[in-house]
């Protein structure tokens, strides 16, 4: 009975976790970024402040060197994109005929007439204008979200960094004297795997990068680099933010008048790049920082969509990452830091092993 009213409390603790987390979406999802971004940026500040820097400035400037960095790629897409802007017209043209080629398929295999088509086209566009007005309020509604969401993230890293000594004090203060040793020591493992986790995926997609460009100039892509920018930086999303820049690569290649040859060169470059990703960049680059059983990595990305959406895929895998850190260094929690883990034997770490070698039972 004892244990069974135990499985029943975590049982209750965890649907009231994920009723919070949901409801409390629009505040904690801002937070969360900006935590991580801080324990990303942290290490830049103490260097800055141990050169004589006061600890505002150096805030000021870490923040001011990660939005340098992040506009610098913005300019890079835009040149890239005026680049494609270019041969909009020819894009358009070919557009164009890859849908009647679409209608051409549909009334061939289904019997439907291009007349049919066409109505139920209509039909789905009736009341154009109020659905235009619609997407058009929406998209401004969320840029402006985006905008002050963005302006509330950078304003959580600076309070974070400049108050970091008071929020490590404070845990300090909550805990017993005799656990303070261990409060220390999870709160600088916390932040490392933060630190690390996030320097690594950023190794790993400017590596991406190059892999995607080079594949994508070898296959004859019409602005190469700004679809190899694009596919790389999706891999923020996990799983589904790769496949959706290669689809829409693919796509691109078709309304360039790319031959099937074309299509089949970007499906063989994702393919590669992902093996690559898979079974050398994220060994070598992302190692294992995290550390997570690829069974829960997936579940807490689907958990992770439920409750936020596309920020909860993003913010999914290091929050884990630093909850199993907690779980293993708290006594009672220990199981669970077991369980979430990933059994890998730390031996085994070369390529060959890791794609071919047993797993004990």
């Amino acid at each position: 009975m004892r244990h069974l009213s135990q499985t029943l409390q975590l049982l209750l603790l965890f649907l009231v976790s994920i009723t919070l987390l949901y409801v409390a979406r629009p505040v904690l999802v801002p937070l969360a970024f900006g935590g991580l971004l801080a324990m990303l940026l942290m290490p830049v500040a103490s260097w800055l402040e141990r050169r004589g820097l006061s600890r505002g400035i150096s805030t000021a400037l870490s923040i001011l060197l990660f939005a340098l960095l992040v506009a610098g790629l913005v300019l890079l897409l835009r040149w890239q994109i005026a680049d494609l802007v270019k041969d909009l017209a020819k894009l358009q043209d070919q557009l164009m005929k890859l849908f009647e080629q679409i209608k051409q398929y549909v009334r061939d295999q289904f019997g439907i007439t291009s007349r049919e088509q066409q109505r139920m086209l209509k039909e789905q566009q009736s009341g154009g204008m109020e659905k235009a007005a619609g997407v058009a309020m929406g998209t401004i509604t969320t840029t402006l979200g985006l905008l002050v969401d963005t302006l509330l993230v950078m304003v959580y890293v600076f309070c974070i960094l400049f108050f970091r000594s008071h929020f490590k004090n404070f845990v300090l203060r909550v805990v017993s004297l005799e656990n303070r040793t261990t409060a220390e020591k999870v709160m600088h493992k916390v932040s490392k795997v933060a630190q690390q986790y996030l320097t690594g995926l950023g190794l790993m997609i400017m590596m991406l990068w190059v892999m995607y460009g080079i594949g994508f100039s070898i296959v004859g892509i019409k602005g190469a680099i700004f679809f190899a920018i694009l596919c790389g930086t999706l891999e923020i999303v996990p799983f589904a933010g790769n496949i959706t820049g290669t689809a829409i690569t693919v796509l691109i290649a078709f309304a360039q008048g790319g031959s099937m040859d074309m299509v089949i060169g970007v499906l063989i470059t994702y393919a590669i790049v992902q093996f690559t990703q898979s079974y050398v960049l994220e060994p070598l680059v992302v190692g294992e920082q995290v550390n997570l059983n690829p069974l829960f990595t997936i579940l807490i990305i689907v958990v992770g969509e439920a409750i936020w959406g596309i920020p909860g895929m993003v913010l999914s895998i290091p929050l884990l990452g630093m909850f199993k850190v907690i779980c293993d260094h708290v006594e009672p929690l220990k199981p669970y830091g077991y369980l979430i883990g990933n059994q890998t034997v730390k031996e085994d770490k070369s390529f060959f092993k890791r794609l071919f070698g047993k797993d004990e039972d």
